[in-house]
């Protein structure tokens, strides 16, 4: 199944390939500050491929707090954050927003909150590599 999803304005956007074709799709909803106001609900497929293109770099601003091991992508023109991205041990995981999507029935989506608060850095890193998206390709034009 090929997902897309993009920020509002489309500067933006992703093509989610899900390797299988699921009967649900986890849609996790932090509950931390940052999503609870910026509405993030988040998913991945680890055995899928994540293509981002951003069409200008200079309309995006990555936002990283608490442990600052994940840059949170902003579009500075409509406040949208499509994907947070995690570099570890110099590979780039992913996590997609599921209310960025375009082409996904909403009855697919399976909604769940997540408290990753007790979490210690190390751990955090470690879940991102075991449930993250592994396969990330990141195009930014413009500078």
């Amino acid at each position: 199944m090929l997902i897309s999803g993009r920020c509002h304005c489309g500067n933006i956007s992703f093509q989610l390939d899900w390797k299988t074709d699921p009967t649900e799709i986890p849609a996790r909803a932090c509950t931390c500050t940052f999503c609870t106001r910026h509405g993030g609900v988040w998913t991945s497929c680890p055995t899928g491929s994540l293509t981002v293109t951003v069409r200008h770099a200079e309309q995006v601003s990555r936002y990283a707090f608490g442990t600052c091991t994940a840059d949170f992508h902003i579009c500075t023109r409509c406040g949208v954050v499509p994907v947070v991205t995690s570099e570890i041990d110099g590979k780039l995981y992913a996590v997609v927003n599921v209310n960025t999507f375009e082409n996904v029935e909403p009855s697919l989506l399976r909604r769940s909150s997540a408290t990753l608060d007790e979490e210690s850095g190390e751990e955090r890193l470690e879940r991102r590599q075991r449930n993250w998206i592994a396969d990330v390709t990141y195009t930014a034009r413009g500078a």
